[in-house]
């Protein structure tokens, strides 16, 4: 019988398996994110049992029935932003998530290019001074180049705007903003107000003072119940229990079915 040439079998190198394996769950996640469907932080509900949303005219038409029935205990509002701009949605979105039996709050995007006052004026003129509503909130965020403010006349403005609003609604206002503004513009002030923290890749810090009452850990949640131009929705917590909720912010949730 004539000798037959070995056949050796080429086996795939250990190290190109992994590398697959890593780029496949890589792009797995991605999709997921993207999807909306899993995030950088999943807040524990036992945790922080209060949940909530924040909107604008991106999400559109929004029915607030659905919204509530996903375990949605408050909605946040875009009402105005700087001197001139209503939310085109607004009026419309506080009717009707307060008919749908949500807690509901307005807040106002803060610019830097008009005075406090107006800017206070703007948002007076367009949200009712509801005593079953959540505080009034400033919205703190660059929108320039970062830092491009200058420290007191940022600071300056807003303790105008911030002693406005408590007088004009009778509640401490919340600031919406994100670690490094708090650190540039708020650390160290003597202001009163309740802190709202944006921080999407991980646990808020500890550093923060005053300590942080909502958290804003996803900025592209996915619920159903809306229908604009963007498909995702920012999702909130509260940092405490439901009775805790009530009594900081002087409102009333409702009952969950």
């Amino acid at each position: 019988m004539a000798n037959q040439e070995k056949k050796v079998k080429r086996s795939v190198p250990l190290w190109l398996i992994i590398v697959a394996v890593l780029i496949l769950g890589a792009a797995v996640n991605i999709l997921l994110i993207e999807k909306g469907l899993v995030w950088f932080n999943m807040p524990s509900r036992n945790l922080y049992p209060v949940r909530g949303v924040d909107v604008s005219h991106y999400q559109g038409e929004i029915n607030w029935e659905t919204i509530r029935g996903q375990e949605i205990d408050f909605a946040f509002l875009k009402a105005t932003e700087g001197s001139g701009t209503v939310d085109e949605t607004f009026a419309a979105n506080w009717e009707k998530a307060r008919a749908a039996g949500l807690a509901v709050g307005a807040y106002h995007f803060f610019s830097f290019d008009s005075s406090a006052e107006t800017q206070t004026e703007n948002f007076c003129k367009t949200v009712p001074a509801a005593a079953d509503a959540l505080p009034p909130v400033i919205d703190l965020e660059y929108y320039k180049s970062e830092g491009s403010q200058a420290v007191e006349d940022v600071r300056k403005a807003l303790r105008v705007m911030l002693d406005a609003l408590k007088t004009k609604y009778g509640k401490t206002p919340i600031i919406y903003t994100t670690q490094s503004f708090w650190e540039r513009y708020l650390r160290g002030t003597d202001f009163e107000y309740t802190l709202w923290i944006r921080s999407v890749y991980a646990s808020p810090s500890s550093s923060l003072e005053p300590p942080w009452s909502l958290w804003q850990y996803n900025s592209r949640g996915v619920l159903d119940g809306y229908k604009g131009v963007e498909t995702k929705i920012d999702l909130n917590v509260y940092r405490g229990t439901r009775a805790e909720f009530e009594k900081q912010f002087g409102v009333k949730l409702g009952v969950r079915s």
